[in-house]
């Protein structure tokens, strides 16, 4: 991912067929050592293709795949009409989480600041 993020900041930021060094210099700006396998597979792959377009195909890709979203936007769409029943049932749930994670750290048998 990180060698994909690197190609689009070139590509975006002017250069047109980044190079493995551009992507390389990318890279270790932010301290990661590019491995040459992984950033020639993505040079292959994106090599005379438009950024944009790769883009926008990306985007109707992922529109296509189910996510936990539209589950909150109908909930959330049909809070008003419940008379603000949907609230006290999210304090409920960052409770529970609030409660998940003080169990979680007893587990371990060691807190963040001991």
């Amino acid at each position: 991912m990180r060698y994909v993020a690197a190609y689009l900041l070139s590509a975006l930021g002017g250069n047109a067929s980044p190079t493995p060094k551009d992507i390389k210099n990318i890279l270790e700006s932010v301290g990661i050592e590019a491995d040459d396998t992984r950033l020639d597979k993505v040079i292959t792959e994106l090599k005379g293709k438009n950024v944009e377009e790769v883009i926008a195909t990306g985007y109707g890709k992922l529109a296509s795949v189910p996510a936990g979203g539209a589950v909150a936007a109908v909930a959330t769409s049909a809070a008003p009409g419940s008379g603000g029943a949907a609230a006290p049932a999210a304090e409920e749930k960052k409770e529970e989480k609030k409660e998940e994670s003080e169990e979680s750290e007893d587990d371990m048998g060691f807190g963040l600041f001991d």
